[in-house]
């Protein structure tokens, strides 16, 4: 009887997308190791990513989150308004619950952060190849915290944005055409819900939340 000839085996494509060129290097290496999958592009910005997806239509795409020209949420959003069945993957150094929240909702499949390690995020692509969801440990526990925190009216927000951004009680008050009286019960309203007791305080929850963003 002859030999049987074995078959090659399936390999499924990925896309990588990151600004920085030595992760994508780096990433490129881990899923090229792997027999079942190789890079078939890279892309540095969320408009580079849409045009590479349209052109090489890969399996999964890796994605980072903060990016020039285009970043990863909206790119995930218009990858999936071009095909509702793209497998996206963001990969990203931020966590907060309101990040987490954006991706899943504009479709991303998985949220891992950089700090994954290589085997994890073999098996993050190899879940999401199968069509399971995943989020990693540190993102699901945000994620939660996010669902569970109190929700603040539009005015409040507004309030702790303008806070942030430095603003003192008087030019937040000329800022939203307020008295200063009105923007203290904000203030007293933001810090009972936040569980804080200063503006600093309250800043830094909020940072960390994904409310504010001190970029």
């Amino acid at each position: 009887m002859p030999n049987a000839i074995l078959a090659p085996p399936v390999r499924s494509s990925v896309l990588i997308v990151d600004d920085h060129a030595l992760l994508r290097t780096g990433v490129a290496n881990i899923i090229n190791h792997e027999q079942d999958l190789f890079v078939v592009a890279e892309a540095a910005n969320g408009i580079e990513a849409i045009a590479a997806f349209e052109r090489h239509h890969p399996d999964v795409t890796l994605l980072d989150l903060r990016m020039p020209e285009m970043e990863g949420v909206e790119a995930v959003r218009q990858i999936r308004a071009r095909d509702p069945q793209a497998r996206l993957i963001i990969l990203t150094t931020y966590d907060t619950d309101e990040d987490i929240s954006r991706a899943l909702r504009a479709g991303a499949k998985a949220y891992v952060l950089k700090d994954i390690a290589a085997d994890a995020l073999i098996a993050c692509i190899h879940e999401v190849l199968a069509g399971k969801t995943y989020l990693a440990p540190a993102a699901a526990a945000k994620l939660a915290e996010g669902v569970t925190r109190v929700q603040l009216t539009p005015r409040e927000l507004t309030t702790l944005r303008l806070m942030a951004d430095g603003e003192s009680n008087k030019e937040i008050a000329r800022t939203l055409g307020i008295s200063e009286r009105t923007v203290k019960t904000h203030l007293s309203h933001l810090f009972e819900k936040l569980g804080v007791t200063s503006r600093t305080e309250a800043v830094r929850v909020a940072t960390r939340r994904g409310l504010v963003r001190l970029d």
